[in-house]
Parts: C-alpha cells; structure tokens; sequence
C-alpha cells in the first residue's frame, strides 16, 4: 500500500523507548498505567514494571476477534507469567517494530494474527524470562539452570522473587540472541480457556471506542454522499442546513458534502436538511440485474485458466449424467456495529489522530500526508474498534483521507467525523457480486469425471497498490476463485476467471473470495453425488485428498450423528472448506420457518488451525463466523435500483441475523502440533452451503441466488 515510515521513527527500537497506547480494559483486568523510565522492556512486545505487571504490546488492532488476549497468552506462557499479572497496550504505528510479517507493513487481516506472531510474540516472551532468570542467578549466586519459573515467581530452594522486584537488575542485561522456546507439553496457558482481556470492559460499558472520544472544543461532522457511485457534487443550497439548532457550517469536499455541528443529532439534521444536485454524469447507473447479466454473459466463456487438468470439454461431451448451474452473489455491506469514524486534532505543530485503525501506517500516512504534516509529527491513539469483517481498510485509505479533509475544511479545532448507519450501507467497498457458471459430468459408475468452473467478478486490487504480481502480470486475481482448485481434484478439471469492470467500490468482505467460491463448490458437488447414488460425507471422503480436510469431515459427521434420522420435519446438510490455513467441516441441520426459509436449529462444527492458542477464543470465532454468514447467506444484500442507486440504507432494508435466529453451535477443536492459522475468517465459508444442501434435501429445492430471502424460498 506504498506507506512509507520515515527512518526517524526507528528510535523505537530502543528497548528503553518502547511506547503503546493503553487500551482501558475496565477495572478487573486494567492496563498498566503508562509510565516513564520502566526500568525493565527487553523488546518491543514486553514491559515489567516494579509492581509486577507485564504489559504486552499488541501489534493488531482489537476489533473483537481477541488478538490481545492471544498475543498476550503466547507471551505469558513463555514467561511463566501468572495470568492475572498480564496487561496489553496498542503499539503505536511503526512498521520496522510492529509490522505484520505477513504484509510488510501493520496490518489486521486474513486471518493472521496470531499466524505470524507465533514465533515473535513467543520469542518476546521467553527472552524477557532468560533475562529474569539471569537477573536472579546473579543476585542469588546460583547456576541458572537451577531456577524456576512459575505463575510470575522465580525461584531457586527457598529463595524467590516476583518480576517486578527483579526488574531493575533485568534491565542491565543483554537480550540473549536466540532464547530457548517451550515445546508444546511445556505450555501452562497455550491451549486452554485463558479468559479474554477485554471481555470485562466491553462488558460493564468502560472499553473505549472512537465513538466514546472527547476533545475540549471538539465539532460533530456528517456527511452526504453521492447517492450514485462516481458521482459528484455540482451545487449546494446550505441554508436550511444551517438553520438547524446547533449546525455551524457546511463545507464541500471531494468525497461529498460536510456538515459541522456542536453535536452528532445537529450534524445529521443538518445533512437531511442539504439540497445538494449532484453531477451523475460519470456514475455507474447499471442496475443489479443488468450486472448479473452481464457477469453471466462472460461466465458462459472459459475466461482467463487459473487451473487446467485434462480435457474437461470433451470429457463432459462424453460423460453419462451432466450436471449444469449458474450462480448468483449479489454484493455485500459489511455492516459492522461501529461505522467508520475518526477524531482529529493539531496541538501546535503535532496531529493527534484517534481511530480503530486496521493498517496503522497506511492510515495514519495518509492522514499526515493529506494534512501536510510529516509523519514523525502525527501520533495514532489506537482504539478499539466495533467490527470490520474488512471495512475498516481499503487500498487507498479513503475513510483517512476523507476524515482528515474534513478536519482540513473546518481548520478551527478538533473534528469528530462519524458516519451514519446510512452511509455506511450505502457507501460501497462491498463484497463483489459474482457469477459463476459451473458444469460437471459422471461417467456410468457415477464417478466425477469433468468439472468446469468459471467465475465472473470484479477485483478489488487491480490498478491499487496492493495488486500483486500475479494480477500485475498475468491478469490472474486469486481473490475470484480462491479454493476451487484446491478443493477437490478431478481428471478433467478446469477453473477459469473473468475480472469485469464496474464502478461500484468492492472490497475484501469476510473470508474474501471463498464467501461464494465455496458456495458455488459445495453445493454443485452436493447435487453430483446426490446423481451418483452416493452419501455426501462418504462420497466428499472419496473425493479428498487433504487428510486435515478428510479429518474434519469425519469429525463434524460424528459429533453431528451423521447418519442417523433427523427430528421429522429436518434435514442436515454438510460441507468443508480450508481458507486461510485452517480447515473446517460443517452439518447444519434445517427445518422450514414460517417465512418459507430455512430455520437452522444447531451447527455442529470440526476444525483443525494448528495450535490452538486459546480454544474458548476459536468457539467463539466459529459461532460468529457462523452467525454473521448465515444472515447474510438468508436475508442480505445490496441492490443497485434504477439509475444505480442503492435500495438498502439501513438495517431495516439490509437485513441482519436477529438473535433468536442464531442457531446452537457445538464446535470440535482437533488436536494439532502445526503452527496456528486463522480463525476469524474460516467459520463462514462452509455455512451457507451446508443449509443449502440440507435445504435442497428437505425442500428438493437448489438455491442458486443468493440471499435465500430471493433465491431460496420455498
């Protein structure tokens, strides 16, 4: 995303300097206050101050899914830490201390988190612990190797000592090179329920969000978009705007039009109150159908081959039962329970920027560079964050750019910038929709022996700077047909893309491309076994080559009694998907509501992400993975109406899961000695297909469009 991190941030490195936001996690679990002069931070990651904390510096912003109680749990477990004595704190935006190791630059997202601070959180942990022990074997006079450490008391016979009292002598030591790491049957906190640092705040109302932010003398800003995507601003009447009770200004930006106010209700008064015309010239007016068509138009062609095996035209041309669908996915509102918002503020020559940001760096660069401040002068409050599923990020940091235009157009003080629910709905960096068109055969004995996939969509890192070489080079986006080559392997398989241009803003959405290409995989294989007289888990097990994949099959059909009589008037469908390193397997059972939809009643779930830091933390994931696909995979999506405005604005019209509709969730952890992989993303992939083929089971009916609310009613 070409952020740039200017060398004179580089004084971070040193240990004495280690700096970190404080996230107010409540008074059960409270950061540590923060304090000059600590006497004992080994690296970037650890703190021990003298009243026996350890603070833990987290690189990943916490929007929910419990990176801070993960990074902390690999922390403690190699310090010996007694739980009760950890603290976290955000890292401030630097890329050579905190960068991602998976991006290159600080980043949240795909899944990584703990994946690529396994070894690096690990090694902060134990190389604080070797200081320790050191600092203790030469108070003592004892050789080190007769030290122990355990629950934050290091000890050698009777003598002991808490970190805290150990901290100043620690401090005087050289970090070794290489510490020594635990094997796995030496973990005390790695592996089990830890409870999560922020569950306490998030509970009794003390966390802190950007929405909670107030600054003395600080305006309310909203604003109106375009109502077409690539449309703008020709003309403004602001006079009814500003004389609304409270409203101070109107300003006119590119993004659109600002309203500034004493407070947040004036500032939304005062946008219903604007009579803007705006330029549509340019806007992309193609409606959601006419999209459809033509996506669908280009699937029915090969396209570009991203995986070719065999001969699949002439084995279909050959093959004894055929089998043919097309696919509808509309695009998708991340929705998430906190919109985009951001406070801003200059003090002297300095910018304060308080934000729930995804990629530190990149937005606080773009703020700074769209402000003309330099970098070194701009300082993140990293906040919590209430939801992303992908948002809170996008290639050119329009949101930063956006907020801190609007601070630039007031130029009077601090400026809260909060977007309405509206907004948000309304305001692109959607899912993509996509087609795909799909044809399989079956020779006599009902064996696969033809697969032909190809996908239409759009793609959201073409022409960004994060487009990769393989999109750069080849014209190849990943994104389109992400696990459909690896899913399955058939004789004659062929996997083909169409990257088709529209001018509606897409972005990554939770678990990005395998949000339709599993949808698309698992219920067409579901429909070709069900033509082969074969039992879908059976059947999906003859199939597979992957043993992590076969092996959480096979658990998710055995906790779920695949095999025995549903309750009358259920069904149970299955699927598997791995994204994102993990793999996971899925039975849904499935009656018919009311409304004529599926009402799921209980989701039982296997998977297998290596390690697992802290199994309450992946239930968790899990079940939201399950709840937020399953709503969307029912009732949502976003509609392109005439001229191409968009129909949904709020969560009256883009329909959420309500909680009595989640379903029970009884979830299998499997036993791994890989490294972890993600789990925010990979719990919603297989959940749509899963009731869609427990649908079709009940209902003979096959959903091809989706929500089901307009492809799947029965």
């Amino acid at each position: 995303m070409n952020a740039i991190t200017p060398t004179r941030r580089n004084f971070l490195q040193s240990a004495s300097l280690v700096l970190g936001m404080t996230l107010p996690l409540g008074k059960a679990a409270s950061a540590a206050p923060a304090q000059s002069g600590l006497p004992f931070a080994p690296n970037a990651f650890v703190r021990v101050s003298p009243d026996n904390l350890v603070t833990v510096i987290i690189k990943h912003v916490e929007f929910g899914q419990g990176p801070a109680t993960g990074l902390a749990t690999l922390v403690a477990d190699e310090m010996d830490a007694d739980w009760s004595q950890i603290r976290v704190e955000m890292s401030p935006a630097n890329d050579p201390l905190y960068k991602n190791l998976a991006f290159g630059t600080m980043g949240t997202g795909g899944s990584t988190a703990i994946g690529n601070s396994w070894l690096q959180m690990r090694s902060a942990g134990a190389s604080a612990k070797a200081m320790l022990v050191e600092a203790a074997a030469k108070r003592w006079g004892v050789p080190a190797a007769s030290i122990k450490v355990s629950k934050g008391v290091v000890s050698s016979g009777r003598r002991k000592a808490s970190f805290g009292e150990l901290a100043a002598d620690a401090a005087q030591l050289k970090p070794p090179e290489k510490p020594v790491l635990k094997t796995p049957d030496q973990f005390t906190l790695i592996g089990r329920d830890t409870p999560r640092v922020d569950s306490v705040a998030k509970t009794n109302g003390t966390a802190m969000f950007t929405m909670d932010i107030q600054r003395p003398g600080m305006v309310h800003s909203a604003i109106a978009h375009p109502p077409a995507f690539g449309g703008t601003v020709k003309s403004v009447i602001d006079s009814a705007a500003l004389a609304v009770p409270g409203v101070l200004a109107v300003k006119t930006i590119p993004h659109g039009v600002v309203v500034y106010a004493r407070d947040s209700y004036a500032a939304r008064k005062g946008v219903a109150a604007l009579d803007v015309t705006w330029d549509l010239s340019k806007a992309e007016k193609r409606t959601t159908e006419e999209l459809y068509a033509q996506f669908a138009e280009a699937a029915e062609t090969p396209g570009k081959p991203v995986e070719k095996t065999g001969d699949t035209a002439a084995a279909l041309r050959g093959a004894a039962k055929k089998l043919e669908a097309v696919y509808q996915f509309p695009y998708l509102a991340h929705a998430p329970m906190e919109p985009l918002d951001a406070v801003l503020e200059m003090n002297g020559d300095r910018l304060d920027v308080w934000l729930g940001s995804q990629f530190q760096v990149g937005e606080l660069t773009a703020i700074a560079a769209t402000l003309g401040v330099p970098f070194e002068k701009a300082t993140l409050h990293q906040q919590f964050a209430g939801g992303s599923f992908g948002r809170r990020v996008t290639p050119a940091m329009e949101f930063a750019v956006e907020a801190a235009l609007a601070f630039k157009a007031w130029g009077k003080g601090p400026v809260k910038h909060v977007w309405t629910r509206e907004n948000d709905i309304r305001g692109g960096r959607y899912r993509p929709l996509a087609v795909h068109v799909v044809r399989g055969g079956l020779d006599p004995s009902g064996k696969i022996v033809a697969w032909d996939q190809v996908v239409a969509a759009q793609s959201f890192m073409k022409g960004t700077p994060m487009e990769g070489p393989e999109l750069k080079n080849k014209g190849i986006d990943d994104a389109l047909t992400e696990g459909i080559a690896e899913s399955y392997k058939f004789a004659n398989h062929y996997v083909g893309q169409h990257i088709m241009e529209a001018g509606v803003p897409t972005l990554w959405w939770r678990s990005v491309g395998n949000t339709h290409t599993a949808y698309a995989v698992e219920t067409f294989v579901d429909q070709l076994l069900e033509m082969a007289g074969k039992d879908p888990v059976a059947g999906r097990l003859e199939l597979m080559e992957d043993p992590r994949t076969r092996a959480v099959l096979a658990r998710a059909a055995e906790i779920a009694g695949w095999g025995s009589k549903p309750p009358a008037g259920r069904a149970r469908g299955v699927a598997a998907w791995k994204s994102f390193g993990s793999y996971v397997a899925q039975v849904a059972e499935v009656s018919k509501g009311a409304d004529g939809l599926p009402k799921v009643h209980k989701v039982w779930v296997a998977v297998d992400c290596g390690i697992a830091v802290n199994p309450n933390v992946i239930r968790a994931q899990m079940e939201s993975g399950i709840g937020y696909g399953l709503g969307h995979a029912l009732y949502s999506e976003v509609e392109l109406g005439e001229g191409g405005i968009v129909k949904q604005e709020n969560f009256d019209s883009y329909r959420s899961l309500r909680i009595a509709e989640m379903p029970a969730v009884e979830v299998a952890i499997l036993a791994s000695d890989a490294n972890p992989t993600g789990v925010g993303e990979p719990g919603l992939p297989p959940i749509a297909p899963a009731v869609a083929n427990a649908w079709r089971k009940l209902t003979g009916k096959a959903v091809r469009r989706l929500p089901f609310a307009v492809g799947g009613r029965a």
